[in-house]
């Protein structure tokens, strides 16, 4: 609908356009994913000042008009993780989470579970020293973020016929583990890597479970795969070692 509007975002990509403008890609708590323009947020007085950037949590002010673009006409900043931009590993585990919000939730519909994911991982990274280096956190994310979309993994019983004892498998197209007569297709899941996925999606985020880096492969490959079939998404892959992930 036309007119202006307030809503609580956070900046996932901000792009320049033009001499003095910018696009920002936004997910908002009442909009979900959205686009807007910043008109003049690049001039050395902008009253945007860096706000703009990714990562920031914004209280925003809007004028949706006929086009895409919703326009930004007022930002303040409700957060602007400082400490996770001065920390390289930080703000590359900030921008695959972000990333994968891009990629995952493409509608206009408001997610609170999504949105407040989202904003806590960030907050982990800003304030938790070990949070950027922690594989299970960021898997852990991923696994919520899945969820929170509607494409969790099913991990209690076989996807294909409902068995819960001799689960010895995990296949993408069936969409989680499978049993020993299911296999076909799948790829061997280790109880480890089981037990890592089941927990990282009971436990909250902050007390997300340590994963060496098979179990991390595994995992990854279970979540990616999963969404590859289901939401026809596909994630970049986290950073683990190249032998963990071929296995």
């Amino acid at each position: 609908m036309a007119g202006s509007f307030k809503t609580e975002a956070v900046v996932l990509r901000s792009i320049r356009y033009g001499e003095a403008d910018r696009v920002v890609h936004l997910y908002s708590t009442t909009r979900g994913r959205m686009g807007a323009i910043a008109k003049g947020s690049r001039r050395p007085r902008s009253r945007f000042g860096g706000r703009l950037e990714p990562f920031f949590r914004l209280d925003l002010v809007l004028h949706q008009g006929r086009g895409d673009l919703a326009t930004v006409t007022s930002a303040s900043t409700r957060d602007g993780h400082p400490r996770l931009r001065a920390d390289g590993d930080a703000l590359l585990a900030a921008g695959r989470a972000c990333d994968n919000v891009l990629r995952l939730l493409d509608s206009g519909e408001p997610n609170p579970p999504a949105y407040n994911l989202l904003c806590r991982y960030l907050s982990l990274l800003d304030s938790d020293p070990e949070a950027p280096r922690s594989a299970g956190m960021a898997l852990a994310f991923r696994l919520k973020l899945a969820l929170a979309a509607g494409f969790a993994p099913e991990l209690g019983s076989c996807a294909q016929c409902g068995e819960a004892e001799h689960l010895a498998a995990f296949s993408g197209a069936a969409g989680g583990v499978v049993c020993a007569g299911c296999e076909g297709g799948g790829f061997t899941l280790s109880e480890d890597a089981h037990r890592f996925m089941v927990e990282a999606l009971g436990r909250p985020l902050a007390e997300a479970p340590a994963a060496e880096a098979g179990v991390a492969a595994r995992a990854d490959r279970a979540v990616t795969e999963t969404l590859e079939h289901h939401a026809h998404v596909r994630l970049r892959p986290l950073p683990v070692e190249e032998g963990a992930r071929a296995a």
